[in-house]
């Protein structure tokens, strides 16, 4: 008798609850927004039944918590990327755009749920000194105070949503001019 073939291990790392779970509430969070989704959409994308969410997560502010650190983490890693292999500042521009217009419904929310909610406020408070971290790093021994970092991280914050929301395009302009000042603030966070 032959023995039994063993089966290969899979090349993907198997995946938690909790993982699967803020991958699907990203999802629903990006087509519905915070308050056209619920728990028992999540658990449903992610493949569990609606009890589970509540295992991983007390509430539905938890997870959208959970998914706005991965999307900070997410364009941490791109920028990084594009910065250590000294991208020309015009793709830093592309790839900050590019990832706020693909989360431009769950980023209304956070806008919102950061006027609203005190623990969202708090989470979007840390992300920004986090940013202002990294961006001081960058710049080394510059002059930059973190109040001028983080001025520009607000001004940043604010032209990517209104192109990736095409509000220029809502005025009959076009977004050129933003995308301008959009890598000079990158300039100059860049050091």
């Amino acid at each position: 008798m032959a023995p039994k073939a063993t089966p290969r291990a899979s090349s993907k790392p198997v995946k938690d609850t909790g993982t699967k779970l803020v991958e699907a509430a990203a999802k629903e969070f990006r087509v519905h927004g915070f308050s056209g989704t619920d728990s028992n959409k999540i658990a449903r994308r992610a493949g569990f039944a609606p009890q589970t969410f509540y295992r991983w997560f007390p509430d539905k502010t938890a997870i959208f918590l959970a998914v706005y650190r991965t999307w900070e983490e997410d364009e941490k890693d791109v920028l990084a990327d594009l910065h250590q292999r000294a991208a020309p500042v015009a793709a830093l521009v592309d790839a900050v755009i590019a990832h706020h217009r693909a989360y431009r419904i769950f980023r209304r929310s956070l806008r919102q749920l950061s006027l609203e909610d005190p623990a969202v406020r708090q989470a979007r408070a840390e992300s920004r000194l986090r940013q202002i971290t990294r961006f001081a790093h960058w710049q080394g021994g510059s002059t930059m105070t973190q109040a001028d970092i983080a001025t520009r991280i607000f001004e940043m914050e604010r032209l990517c949503d209104a192109i990736a929301e095409d509000e220029f395009a809502d005025l009959g302009l076009d977004d050129k001019v933003a995308r301008a000042a959009l890598a000079a603030i990158m300039s100059r966070l860049r050091g």
